[in-house]
């Protein structure tokens, strides 16, 4: 596939030029600061309401566990039904649970695993939410301007992270978690207003929704077919499995290690945010400067540094210093991750495979939330962090050879739109089938070599985008005669699988056409399967023969 390396630079800034993309991104600093608050506050309450160190641990993991689970499923949604309405509904419901959690620890009637099932109610809302969120901003900006709407959407999060937490832990010390909690409800306001305002243009469907189970398991195929994408999803789940112990543990860094109170997490927790926006405001640059590898075994080696510093120092300032550099590795990394995943993704699928690249990451958080939450209550917070360090550490030594980063290309996804369904000379319905398609094709012996390599990326092509037992064979007694095999389960399958070609797959069509040496295009034959019982066989078994492919 000729794939080309990024050589324009986009100014950083270039999103802003579009104006739904400015209201959305300052909506959500709003959103963004109030969900601050709130895991400060739901952090600080369950220090105060639980006995087991665990169970602080377990405030994370509340709200990374749903997104591991349910993500899938919102991708499916996303990429099947209209975003910006998904994105109202998850912003109603998180309005809801932020309303009835203040309520409840107005009233004192909060417990430890109460608090935890409102935690775990918020991760759902952004679960539902966030694949939508995140494939939308390909509808709000040009596809150049992609990497750098990516950053932007970090830097917006980390600029609150930077403030956020501070401000939360003073409203928490001076008015309590419930205040906390009510800001937090609040903050939803602003998205939910600008959603509603937000008219995007909505692109006529010439094909039913797939249904939901089938778009999950297209969405696994897909991401399960390109092997740089399950790269991506395996760094990024060791990432936030061990990078997560510095967030999950923080509010015991600041009581145990460092000796402060409810202030001084929300100071660390801030410093960590500060690190944030200058690695948001460097990924840029770095990704010009760096291979993408060595951007992320720097995130991995930085976050190790910090965790190891955190562990160890009972100084408040070199704490904080640490949580600068965490906070850089942390987004430098993950919106890596997030840029490589968007660029790699054509737009019929991208909200499932963004939703499993938060699935791989927030599953890993969740995991690790536990696991070192277990770990700290066993052998104390900062021996947790230092083995959170080491783990990190081998996670950059993974990029060293099997699990290598991609460098960032860009690939002309759009769709090829030259596929036109064929007339059939049988009365098929939508759900007619199971189709079987044979294409034929004649091959120079020389050509030989050339023709099986680039048939293994046609292979490769035509199961990712949903063909089912392919198989590529020879005639014995013609040897220049060669048929592609593949099946469907049904007629709108089969048209759905052609509509999902993209320019870049079209650049393997056209070289396979150039090694046919036919004097006719490639010869298509469309087929549906029959019994041989007439009387279950609702039409004759009738071959349809196309001459064009």
């Amino acid at each position: 596939m000729t794939d080309h390396s990024v050589t324009e630079r986009v100014s950083p800034l270039s999103p802003f030029k579009h104006s739904i993309f400015r209201s959305v991104w300052t909506a959500s600093l709003a959103s963004n600061f109030g969900g601050l608050i709130q895991s400060v506050g739901a952090a600080w309450m369950m220090t105060s309401i639980a006995n087991s160190v665990d169970m602080v641990a377990l405030v994370q993991a509340a709200t990374t566990l749903p997104i591991m689970m349910f993500s899938l499923a919102s991708g499916a949604i996303a990429d099947n039904y209209n975003r910006r309405r998904v994105m109202l509904i998850a912003q109603l419901f998180l309005l809801a649970v932020s309303v009835a959690l203040a309520v409840t620890a107005y009233l004192g009637a909060m417990t430890p695993w109460l608090l935890l099932g409102f935690t775990f109610l918020l991760g759902c809302g952004t679960a539902l939410n966030n694949p939508s969120w995140q494939a939308s901003v390909g509808d709000m900006v040009p596809r150049s301007d992609l990497p750098a709407a990516v950053a932007l959407n970090s830097m917006g999060f980390n600029m609150t992270r930077s403030v956020g937490p501070a401000i939360g832990g003073a409203i928490v010390a001076a008015a309590g978690a419930a205040a906390a909690f009510a800001v937090n409800a609040v903050s939803y306001l602003p998205l939910i207003f600008v959603l509603l305002r937000w008219k995007p243009p909505v692109s006529a469907r010439t094909l039913p929704r797939e249904p939901f189970g089938l778009a999950m398991t297209a969405g696994l195929r897909y991401v399960a077919m390109s092997p740089n994408i399950e790269k991506v999803l395996l760094r990024a789940f060791v990432f936030g499995f061990s990078a997560v112990s510095v967030l999950a543990l923080l509010p015991l860094v600041a009581r145990d290690i460092v000796r402060g109170g409810p202030l001084l997490y929300g100071v660390l927790f801030g410093a960590f945010g500060i690190g944030a926006v200058g690695g948001a405001l460097l990924s840029s640059r770095m990704r010009n400067v760096l291979t993408s590898e060595w951007n992320v075994r720097l995130g991995f080696i930085g976050f190790a540094a910090c965790a190891a510093i955190a562990g160890l120092s009972t100084l408040p300032w070199l704490t904080c210093v640490a949580l600068l550099i965490g906070g850089a590795s942390w987004v430098t990394s993950l919106s890596l991750f997030n840029i490589t995943v968007q660029m790699s993704t054509p737009r019929w699928v991208v909200g499932r495979s963004l939703s499993l690249y938060q699935t791989a990451t927030f599953g890993g958080m969740a995991l690790g939330s536990w696991i070192w939450g277990i770990a700290a209550d066993a052998y104390g917070a900062g021996e947790a962090l230092l083995m959170s360090a080491v783990v990190l550490v081998a996670g950059a030594a993974l990029g060293l050879k099997w699990f290598t980063l991609p460098e960032q290309t860009t690939l002309n996804l759009d769709p090829a739109n030259r596929f036109k369904e064929p007339h059939v000379a049988l009365d098929l319905k939508p759900r007619s089938g199971p189709i079987a398609i044979m294409i034929e094709y004649i091959i120079r012996e020389e050509d030989v070599p050339a023709f099986l390599d680039v048939m293994a990326e046609r292979r490769r092509i035509r199961r990712r985008d949903g063909a089912r037992q392919w198989t590529l064979s020879r005639d014995l007694e013609n040897p220049e005669l060669w048929m592609e095999t593949y099946h469907t389960p049904t007629w709108v399958e089969y048209v759905r699988h052609n509509q999902r070609m993209t320019q870049a797959d079209a650049v393997i069509s056209e070289r396979i056409r150039k090694l046919h040496s036919g004097a006719e295009p490639p010869r298509v034959h469309r087929m549906i399967e029959r019994p041989t019982d007439w009387s279950v066989a609702l039409v004759p078994p009738k071959p349809i023969i196309d001459l064009h492919h």
